[in-house]
């Protein structure tokens, strides 16, 4: 590389790396690297966000498993566990009440999550065609019910209308399909490319066969998700027993789980004059009031992490995109 300078010929110049100049950034703070300090106080938050979660769960299990000195010494919740003593999950379980409730539970749960999946993926679908019939009208009547809802006397009358009162279909039908969950399968199927569709159509297959053989396998993120949201919905669903079943042996777990922890304990779980193996005295009530807490959270944090990982591609793109 050579330069021109007047009339003495050329001179040359060698060409080398170009050293930026020192000054301030001209980049937003945001997209500035963290410092060392921003790392670590970054880190220490997330530390405590963590024990804020952890240290209830923690609380809760050991003082389920604490003995009654235990629970006398420390005045209430136990944080450092001292004795090992399973009585109160033998008390809960001896009693037949809690063993039965959640059997209903896991029912209920399983039914229906099975129906309000089968009815939100077909509803979802035809909203999402465009050339469907009436599907404007039908999407607005969805939509209406996040701005208007009948209430509770209308639902009540509308369940024992029906028959339906103190049955298990009680507590699945009323909340059957939800209009949010409606909304982000709608979404998800919107994004389906039109041309798969239209080829799938050209080569003769209907709506159902389209349906469960290409929307649905792109589509497995969002359904895992919504499905874990009803599961878990049923699963934790307490009022709808509280107003439409009156028979104790047809309680969901939550249901005996707020009776117990506003009642005490409950004659259900094990009588005075039961003998139950492995126990020489009845444990305390707290002990056996975190003990059925712990037995209603367990099976939501065991399905948890095998859908936790469709979150971000399930919800998001289906209530971002579309």
């Amino acid at each position: 590389m050579t330069a021109q300078l007047g009339t003495a010929g050329p001179v040359p110049v060698r060409a080398g790396p170009v050293t930026p100049r020192r000054g301030r950034s001209r980049r937003p703070v945001w997209e500035e690297p963290p410092s060392l300090v921003g790392r670590l106080g970054k880190g220490g938050v997330l530390v405590l966000l963590v024990l804020a979660v952890l240290f209830p769960i923690w609380s809760v299990a050991v003082t389920s498993l604490a003995s009654r000195e235990t629970i006398n010494d420390t005045g209430g919740m136990v944080v450092v566990p001292r004795e090992f003593d399973p009585s109160a999950y033998v008390t809960i379980f001896s009693g037949g009440q809690i063993t039965q409730a959640v059997w209903t539970s896991t029912l209920v749960t399983v039914v229906g999550t099975a129906l309000s999946l089968a009815l939100t993926v077909l509803a979802a679908y035809g909203l999402s065609r465009p050339g469907s019939v009436g599907h404007r009208f039908l999407l607005f009547l969805f939509l209406l019910t996040f701005l208007i809802f009948p209430g509770l006397v209308p639902s009540y009358l509308v369940v024992t209308g029906l028959g339906l009162k103190d049955s298990l279909w009680s507590l699945i039908l009323p909340s059957a399909i939800s209009v949010f969950n409606l909304v982000v399968v709608r979404a998800f199927f919107m994004n389906v490319p039109s041309e798969l569709i239209d080829s799938a159509r050209m080569d003769g297959a209907g709506e159902f066969r389209i349906l469960a053989r290409i929307v649905l396998p792109l589509s497995r993120a969002v359904v895992a998700v919504v499905g874990l949201f009803y599961a878990v919905g049923y699963w934790n669903a307490y009022f709808n027993a509280v107003l439409f079943i009156d028979d104790n042996d047809k309680f969901p777990i939550q249901r005996v789980l707020q009776s117990y922890i506003l009642a005490g304990q409950s004659p259900h779980l094990s009588g005075g004059s039961v003998s139950l193996p492995g126990i020489t005295a009845y444990p305390p009530t707290l002990a056996v009031k975190v003990a059925v807490v712990v037995v209603t959270v367990l099976p939501a944090v065991i399905v948890y992490p095998f859908v936790q990982r469709h979150f971000t591609k399930g919800v998001i793109t289906g209530a971002v995109k579309g």
